[in-house]
């Protein structure tokens, strides 16, 4: 299987380097930025196969840099998960309407990060 290559958008620091900490040493690759501009400039420059996506992000949120990334041709083979601290029941489907093919809420923990993911680390290709 190809390298799961993941976007982690937040613009809380913390929240950029923590899944980073989690997954780096099981082979993903990681890149991280910190607001929905960056994350759609990287979505075109880059052949990502996983974002992890903060819903409350400055000028553009989460929810519309998943429907704008959905419109592109790379967006609709992503998988997307939502990394928000907003988990009522309502507002996970409205994450899910808007495209999200998950909902990871803050605090994450390892376990929880990879089952939304949707890859097992011994499934990724470390080279």
């Amino acid at each position: 299987m190809n390298p799961v290559h993941l976007l982690v958008v937040d613009d809380n620091p913390a929240n950029r380097l923590l899944p980073g900490l989690l997954l780096r040493k099981e082979g993903y690759r990681i890149v991280a930025c910190d607001s929905g501009e960056q994350a759609l400039a990287q979505l075109q420059l880059g052949t990502y196969t996983h974002v992890l996506l903060d819903i409350s992000l400055p000028r553009i949120s989460g929810l519309e840099v998943c429907r704008l990334a959905r419109q592109q041709s790379a967006g609709r083979s992503l998988r997307i998960i939502a990394y928000t601290a907003h988990a009522m029941p309502h507002e996970i489907q409205e994450l899910q309407d808007a495209g999200f093919d998950s909902v990871l809420v803050k605090p994450i923990r390892r376990q929880d990060l990879i089952e939304a993911l949707g890859v097992l680390p011994n499934e990724t290709d470390p080279g």
